[in-house]
């Protein structure tokens, strides 16, 4: 059995592939091949048909001279520049939620928080036709950007992926029997609401790991994780990628680099009624768990995104109630405008 997409990562280019141009300054530029049409800069254009039926790899001249690299853009190159209405995962970071999650071909995956794809594709790379994984996502508008940017990305609609739109917390129990899912991957705002719902559907054994963006998101889903139960010790890390410039003798670091775009935290499911071992190293002195309006100390709220989840304060002196959105961790969030605008982009007017 071919994989799904495969056989739109090698040969020549053909009508409907996605190319993509390197000038000879570095810029990048994707088009999507059509019979008859022109890539235009404003330093001369480039005709599609000389392209159609050239190898991967080939070059090719615009009518100003300028020479192009054209390549196949790499899953990393592509969810770098396809459209996107939320922020994605960056390749870094999704290579390291396949690696230390040890998602395998064939496993049972549930994703949380899709967003424009981009750690969809990845992760359907790594189960392959055999596995599944199941995504949730909260906005209707992301999972349809989503879908598109797959579909473009694997020439089809991949078979091992389903996308439902709804809230984990609510639907997951409808959706896995317990013990069913191999990994599971949260990019929300507020994952500790999730640890019930998640506890339930994964295996013994089975990996949780959150991607979260701020610090005291980390902080509170490490101690909810802890809190629970049914957890092994949390992990936490951050990766960070800086390039090398290399020209003759000036091999030297890049000035900019990718550094921090989120934090990575990860657990696995504890058999049924065993308890965790106790931790070895004492928290530090006036650690104190954060309590929730009942004073249980686990800090859980319903929902499955935390727009509706905030850390509670007191109205006598002390800390403001705070709700956990987007626009209060920093993050930028796309207009209403520019998502209908999205949706109209990569999505055809039959599937709206």
């Amino acid at each position: 059995m071919t994989a799904t997409g495969s056989r739109y990562r090698r040969g020549p280019f053909r009508e409907g592939d996605r190319v993509q141009l390197t000038d000879p300054k570095g810029r990048m530029h994707t088009i999507t091949l059509a019979p008859g049409k022109q890539f235009h800069t404003h330093k001369g254009h480039v005709r599609h048909d000389e392209l159609i039926g050239a190898p991967d790899g080939s070059t090719v001249t615009n009518t100003a001279g300028v020479q192009y690299l054209a390549l196949r853009p790499l899953l990393s190159d592509y969810v770098m520049s396809m459209p996107r209405g939320a922020a994605v995962i960056y390749p870094k970071d999704a290579g390291q939620i396949i690696t230390m999650a040890d998602v395998f071909p064939g496993a049972v995956v549930v994703e949380a928080g899709v967003g424009s794809g981009a750690l969809s594709m990845s992760l359907l790379r790594a189960v392959g036709e055999t596995g599944r994984v199941h995504s949730f996502e909260r906005r209707a508008d992301f999972a349809e950007i989503a879908v598109a940017n797959a579909r473009a990305f694997f020439g089809e609609d991949h078979p091992a992926w389903t996308v439902q739109v709804g809230d984990l917390v609510e639907a997951l129990p409808h959706e896995a029997e317990p013990g069913s899912v191999d990994r599971v991957v949260l990019d929300m705002l507020a994952p500790w609401d999730c640890l019930d719902v998640v506890s339930q559907a994964l295996a013994p054994g089975g990996v949780l790991i959150c991607y979260v963006a701020t610090a005291t998101q980390l902080s509170k889903v490490a101690e909810a994780m802890r809190d629970h139960g049914t957890f092994t010790e949390p992990e936490a890390w951050e990766s960070m990628v800086r390039g090398w410039h290399l020209e003759g003798l000036a091999v030297r670091p890049q000035h900019r680099m990718h550094g921090h775009t989120g934090f990575l935290i990860s657990t696995r499911r504890l058999a049924p009624g065993v308890t965790p071992p106790l931790r070895k190293r004492r928290p530090g002195r006036g650690y104190a768990p954060q309590e929730d309006e009942s004073g249980s100390g686990t800090g859980e709220h319903a929902g499955s995104s935390g727009d509706d989840a905030g850390s509670n304060g007191s109205d006598d002196g002390g800390t403001a109630e705070q709700e956990w959105t987007p626009e209060a961790l920093g993050e930028r969030v796309a207009s209403p405008k520019k998502m209908r605008k999205l949706v109209r982009g990569v999505v055809p007017p039959t599937e709206r």
